[in-house]
C-alpha cells in the first residue's frame, strides 16, 4: 500500500512500530496527520475532517464550482421514482459523479439519505435524478469547509438512535432505514439504507431498524473491547413508543409474527440488561435525517447534532 496511518495510545509503541517497518520497507514518516487519500485532517483542541479539496475538484469537473449554493442537499418531502422524466443522454456522467458523492459521505453523513436515493437509479439515470444530483453539488458548494469533528478522550457512554421512513420507496413501497452511533459525543457509525422486504406496518418498518443499529452496535462494542476502551450499557432510542413497550412485553404477538426474528432478537438483549431501549420525541430524533428530506431549520439543527461543522477554532 501506498498510504497507511498509525495510530495508538502508546507514543513509545507506534515509534516502534514505524521503526520494525523501516527495517523491511522504504517508508518515510510524514506526521503529524494533515491529509490522507483525499480528506484534509485540522488539529485543534479537537479532530476536523473534510474534503474540501476533494469537492472543489468534483464541482469544477460538472462544471458546477461557480452556481448559487443551496441550504439543503434535496427539497423537502421530494420523492424520486424511476420513471418520471425522459432518460439521461449521458448515463456513465451520473454514475462517476454518484460514486464521487458516496466517498463524500465519509465526512459529510448528512448526505447519506440523498446519495443513498440517487444511487437506487444508477442502472438508468433520467432527467430529474439529475437534477437531484446538481442540487446535491449546490448544497455542497456552499459547504466545502464543513468536515466531521471529533473530540479526544470521550466517555465511555455508546448511544444509538434508530429511524425509519414507513414505505417512501414510490416504486417498492419499500421503509428507508436511517441510524447513527456516538461512543460519548464523537459520531463513530451510521447509515441510511432502503430495507430488503416490504414492512406491513410502521411499527415493523421501525423494529427493522433497531434491529439494525443493534447490531451493528454489538460489533462496536466488540471493536472498543478489543481495543480496550470502556463502555458502558448502550443506550438505544426510537420516537416511536410502541416499538419500546414491544420490546419489553410482546403484546398482540399475533401481529407480530411476521417480524418474529427482528423482535426476539431486540427482545431478549433488553430482557437481560445488554442495552436499554429508550423512547424520545419526534423532534429529538437525530436519525430522522437519514431517512428522508426534512426543512431547512431541522435539517441545520440536526447536522450541528450530528457534529458536522467548519473547523473549531484553535486552542
Amino acid at each position: 500500500m501506498d498510504d497507511i496511518i498509525i495510530i495508538g495510545s502508546s507514543l513509545a509503541a507506534i515509534k516502534q512500530l514505524i521503526s520494525t517497518l523501516s527495517t523491511c520497507f522504504a517508508l518515510k514518516d510524514l506526521s503529524p496527520l494533515q491529509f490522507f487519500l483525499g480528506v484534509q485532517v485540522t488539529h485543534t483542541g479537537d479532530l476536523h475532517l473534510s474534503q474540501q479539496q476533494y469537492i472543489t475538484d468534483l464541482l469544477r469537473r460538472t462544471n458546477m464550482n461557480a452556481t448559487k449554493p443551496l441550504p439543503t442537499p434535496m427539497q423537502t418531502n421530494l420523492r424520486l421514482q424511476k420513471d418520471a422524466s425522459s432518460a439521461m443522454h449521458d448515463p456513465s456522467m451520473f454514475r462517476s459523479v454518484v460514486s464521487a458523492l458516496q466517498y463524500v459521505i465519509f465526512t459529510r453523513l448528512k448526505l447519506s439519505y440523498v446519495v443513498n436515493k440517487v444511487c437506487q437509479f444508477m442502472h438508468s439515470p433520467q432527467d430529474h435524478h439529475w437534477k437531484a444530483i446538481k442540487r446535491i453539488l449546490r448544497y455542497l458548494g456552499g459547504t466545502r469547509t464543513h468536515g466531521l469533528i471529533l473530540q479526544p478522550k470521550p466517555s465511555p457512554t455508546i448511544r444509538a438512535f434508530s429511524d425509519a421512513d414507513w414505505g417512501s420507496d414510490v416504486d417498492h413501497c419499500k421503509s428507508t432505514t436511517g441510524y447513527c452511533v456516538y461512543y460519548g459525543r464523537n459520531l463513530i457509525a451510521w447509515s441510511s439504507h432502503k430495507q430488503r422486504v416490504v414492512s406491513c406496518s410502521n411499527i415493523e418498518a421501525k423494529y427493522r431498524s433497531i434491529a439494525a443499529v443493534l447490531t451493528e452496535v454489538l460489533r462496536l462494542q466488540s471493536l472498543l473491547h478489543e481495543l480496550h476502551l470502556p463502555t458502558s450499557q448502550p443506550q438505544l432510542f426510537s420516537d416511536n413508543l410502541g416499538v419500546v413497550l414491544l420490546s419489553a412485553n410482546p403484546i398482540m404477538h399475533s401481529r407480530t409474527k411476521h417480524f418474529e426474528l427482528d423482535l426476539h432478537f431486540v427482545k431478549d438483549y433488553v430482557q437481560q440488561h445488554k442495552i436499554s431501549l429508550v423512547h424520545l420525541p419526534a423532534r429529538f430524533q437525530i436519525a430522522d435525517i437519514l431517512t428522508k428530506s426534512i426543512s431547512g431549520p431541522a435539517f441545520l439543527d440536526f447536522r450541528c447534532k450530528l457534529m458536522v461543522g467548519v473547523p473549531p477554532t484553535s486552542v
